[in-house]
């Protein structure tokens, strides 16, 4: 039986965190990513920037001892926020779903925060099968989308 399991992110997974990221239709789901997914420069800045914070939590996520993607929680807009990344070639599969559950059942921090494209059905699919409720509506400018974009803003109360 395949099971889900997180640990904590090494320097080694940030080079397969980059290559997740180049997948288009993925920065179009998560619409808010890097400007320019392909600079791996200004990734590899952001993710040592990450691993050096000591108020974000990071886990790699695997699935059959292989890297397919992370999830973390750190702070926007003074409150605890988590986000998480699959390989879209594991979508589909319950990872996302079978990752935060685990995330969330090793981090107490409550309220959690989430966000997510309003058309992003998959994701929040995710946070409500994780108990999250949508509190309120947003609207940014999306990188991955290059246009303005409405996102849901959910919370996980204890």
């Amino acid at each position: 039986m395949s099971i889900v399991r997180l640990r904590e992110v090494t320097e080694a997974d940030v080079p397969v965190f980059f290559e997740h990221q180049l997948d288009p239709e993925a920065n179009r789901m998560a619409a808010f990513g890097a400007a320019d997914p392909t600079d791996r420069a200004a990734f590899l800045v952001r993710w040592a920037r990450i691993l050096a914070d000591d108020a974000v939590v990071a886990r790699t996520i695997e699935f059959d001892g292989r890297v397919v993607g992370h999830v973390a929680r750190f702070t926007q807009f003074g409150e605890p926020e988590v986000t998480y990344w699959i390989d879209r070639a594991f979508w589909g599969l319950g990872l996302a779903t079978a990752a935060l559950q685990a995330y969330l059942a090793s981090d107490p921090v409550r309220p959690l925060y989430a966000r997510a494209a309003v058309d992003n059905v998959g994701s929040l699919r995710v946070l409500d099968k994780c108990g999250f409720v949508a509190v309120g509506e947003d609207v940014g400018f999306a990188e991955g989308r290059g246009e303005e974009v409405e996102e849901f803003i959910l919370r996980l109360d204890a």
